[in-house]
């Protein structure tokens, strides 16, 4: 405090020497104060409620979108958007000189992100270190981007696929599209989502109107409730387990419905919605460079 009313001071006693139009004129001073705004580094915690402020309700009392290393008070130097803070992301994180990570999935390989039952895991204290030693800051960022209207991840997807034009107003995740083979549906899905392959209960040469898009994995109950009230031709769905959703539409196919399904994989099928959240985000925070990096699908196929 005494040191801004030193500098008003200054200021008052150097308008009366110079006058107004000098002093606006004189570049350290005119520069000074816009340019110390502009220059100060939002906080890890400035930028988490910067975005919370777009999300209705947040923030929420019970969430598993906690900061999972690093601190609130750190000063950012770039942002990262991902769906796994993989030790690959990390390293590359750190190699563009970004130092906050935004992830939609776990990050120590359990949902809710507990450690304790890892306790000595070598794995794990590698992880740890190795974000220790980058001094990065992990933020999840999962309830509160589904909470987001639009869904962000919905949104990304949507986007990516090149799909939003043929979506229902009421249901954003059901699709009314010209009529098209399955065969093609997939082939345009994988391309868009840079999808290697995946795993399809139907008739490949089915013609689909009907689409519906299950990203992510949001439970067999769900999954089958959402897929008896839209009645759609064909479901592509991120993830399911085999005895749930897989079961009800092979049943639902020998009863008589043209139904089909398509698993896309879970981290492929959400991951376009973290990806658009750079293009959401920049315009929050001008000066930090926001980018994506993708931690892609770890699986290989023989």
């Amino acid at each position: 405090m005494d040191n801004a009313l030193d500098r008003r001071q200054f200021i008052t006693s150097l308008t009366q020497v110079l006058g107004t139009s000098a002093l606006l004129n004189t570049p350290f001073l005119s520069q000074a104060q816009p340019a110390s705004r502009n220059n100060a580094a939002l906080t890890v915690g400035q930028v988490m409620n910067l975005i919370l402020k777009s999300i209705p309700g947040a923030p929420f009392p019970k969430t598993v979108d906690t900061l999972k290393s690093g601190s609130e008070s750190q000063p950012v130097t770039g942002i990262v958007s991902t769906m796994f803070a993989t030790a690959e992301v990390i390293e590359k994180a750190a190699a563009a000189g970004a130092n906050f990570i935004i992830v939609h999935e776990p990050t120590f390989y359990n949902h809710a992100d507990e450690t304790d039952w890892l306790k000595g895991n070598e794995v794990l204290r590698y992880k740890q270190d190795l974000l220790n030693k980058h001094g990065i800051a992990v933020w999840r960022f999962h309830d509160y981007w589904h909470s987001h209207r639009p869904d962000g991840i919905a949104k990304g997807m949507l986007s990516t696929l090149q799909w939003e034009k043929y979506s229902d107003t009421g249901n954003p995740l059901l699709l009314t599209m010209p009529s098209t083979p399955l065969q093609q549906i997939i082939g345009h899905v994988k391309q868009k989502l840079d999808i290697k392959m995946v795993r399809v209960i139907g008739n490949t040469n089915q013609v689909c109107r009907r689409v519906l898009l299950l990203p992510g994995a949001s439970g067999g109950r769900n999954q089958i409730r959402a897929i008896a009230e839209a009645k759609p031709d064909v479901v592509l769905c991120g993830e399911s387990s085999e005895w749930e959703t897989p079961e009800y539409v092979r049943d639902a196919r020998r009863q008589g419905q043209q139904l089909s399904l398509v698993l896309l994989g879970h981290i492929m099928s959400e991951a376009a919605g973290m990806e658009w959240l750079v293009t959401w985000l920049k315009p929050q925070v001008p000066g930090i460079k926001v980018s994506y990096i993708p931690s892609g699908n770890p699986f290989t196929y023989v």
